[in-house]
C-alpha cells in the first residue's frame, strides 16, 4: 500500500491541493496529515474545509492548539508572544470560521494506522508531545525515550519542517516537512509517501513539488499579514525571530 502523508500546510490552499493531486497521481491511496494547518500562510478556514471535505485523517498541531487557545480565551491567550508573531497568531484564529474551529476542536493528538500490515503512529511533534521535535540525528536512544514503551514500526512527525527519512532502531521514522511552508531554502513544498506491504519492510520518501506560488504570494500582499511573510514564502525560508 501507498500513502503520502503531509503535515506543516500552514494557511497554503494550492500548496495543499497541489500536494494531494501529486500524491493521487503517483499512486497514493490514502493521504493522512500531521497536523498544524494554520498560521502564516492565508488560507486557513479554507485549508481546514479541504481536508474535512476530503475527508483526509488529521491531527492538531501545536499552531492549531495555540489558535483554539486564542479563540476559547481571547487574545489574552496570545500574552508574553513578540508582536509580530502574535499578530500572525490573532489574524489566523480572527479569519477561521465557526465550522473550521470546531473542526480544529475535534481533531485527536495523534493516529494509530495498519498499512499492508505495519504499525505506523502519526504525530506533530513527537510521542511526547506536539510542540517536541524530531529532527535527523535522533539516535536509537532518542528514539526510545520518545516512544515511551510504545513499538510501531512506521513514526511519522512534522513539526520542524524539515523532511528526512530515517530507519533508527528497525524503526522508519518519516518527518513530512512542510506541505504549505518550507524553510530550508527550497521553496517547493515538500511530503513523504510510505510504501509499506506485508512481507517487505516499510520504505518511503520525500517528494518535492511545485503548485501556484503566486497565488498565495498575491494573497498574502492582499491581507494584512506581514509582508516579511511574502520573502519567506517566495524563498522557501522562515523568520524565526520576527520582532
Amino acid at each position: 500500500m501507498l500513502i503520502a502523508c503531509i503535515s506543516d500546510i500552514h494557511g497554503n490552499l494550492p500548496a495543499l491541493r497541489a500536494a494531494v493531486a501529486d500524491a493521487k497521481a503517483r499512486g497514493a491511496k490514502r493521504v493522512v496529515c500531521a497536523g498544524d494547518m494554520t498560521g502564516y500562510g492565508p488560507f486557513p478556514d479554507e485549508v481546514c474545509h479541504f481536508l474535512e471535505e476530503q475527508r483526509i485523517p488529521t491531527i492538531i498541531g501545536n499552531y492549531d492548539q495555540k489558535v483554539i487557545e486564542v479563540l476559547k480565551g481571547g487574545d489574552a491567550a496570545s500574552a508574553g508572544m513578540k508582536s509580530k508573531k502574535r499578530e500572525i497568531l490573532l489574524w489566523a484564529a480572527r479569519h477561521l470560521g465557526e465550522q473550521a474551529e470546531q473542526y480544529l476542536s475535534a481533531l485527536p493528538e495523534n493516529l494509530s494506522l495498519r498499512i499492508g500490515g505495519h504499525k505506523l503512529l502519526m504525530v506533530h511533534g513527537s510521542p511526547i508531545s506536539m510542540d517536541d521535535a524530531i529532527y535527523p540525528s535522533i539516535t536509537q536512544q532518542g528514539v526510545r525515550n520518545k516512544l515511551g514503551g510504545m513499538c510501531p514500526e512506521i513514526l511519522v512527525c512534522g513539526h520542524t519542517h524539515i523532511p528526512f527519512v530515517k530507519r533508527v532502531g528497525g524503526i522508519l521514522i518519516v518527518n513530512c516537512g512542510s506541505a504549505g511552508h518550507p524553510v530550508d531554502g527550497d521553496p517547493r513544498p515538500a511530503y513523504a509517501l510510505i510504501r509499506a506491504e506485508g512481507g517487505a519492510r516499510p520504505r518511503a520518501r520525500i517528494i518535492r513539488f511545485e503548485y501556484d506560488r503566486n497565488r498565495t504570494l498575491a494573497a498574502l500582499e492582499k491581507s494584512s499579514l506581514p509582508k516579511a511573510l511574502r520573502k519567506d514564502f517566495a524563498e522557501g525560508t522562515k523568520m524565526r525571530f520576527l520582532p
